[in-house]
């Protein structure tokens, strides 16, 4: 059996670990994130700088904490909230009861470009 392409091939893709708003997230280029509600609106650049590693095509770099000069920019697609999540408190035999519900606020990101 021939392949044109090896199944078993490990493709070899730059990724990096970048930390936005107190979060890390493992990007790629092209790739479509949520991250916590950013300021901006849709359609503006974003830019972020606090980048803890960098795999190029099997180079790693790694941060200590970070890597000086380089960049993940990426692009606002929209601002979003996630599903709906209850809470509900209840002390039994006190008569207690208390139901909130919450819905957290999301910004929908395209990373545009990883420079290292």
């Amino acid at each position: 059996m021939i392949y044109l392409c090896s199944p078993f091939q490990n493709l070899e893709i730059m990724y990096a670990i970048v930390d936005i708003a107190g979060k890390q997230f493992k990007v790629s280029k092209d790739q479509q994130i949520f991250a916590p509600r950013l300021t901006g609106e849709s359609g503006d650049k974003v830019e972020f700088d606090k980048v803890l590693l960098v795999d190029n095509e099997g180079k790693v770099k790694v941060g200590n904490p970070t890597i000086k000069g380089a960049k993940v920019s990426g692009k606002i697609v929209e601002h979003l909230k996630g599903d709906k999540v209850i809470v509900f408190k209840k002390k039994r035999r006190k008569g207690y009861k208390v139901k909130n519900g919450h819905r957290q606020q999301f910004t929908k990101l395209v990373i545009e470009d990883i420079k290292n």
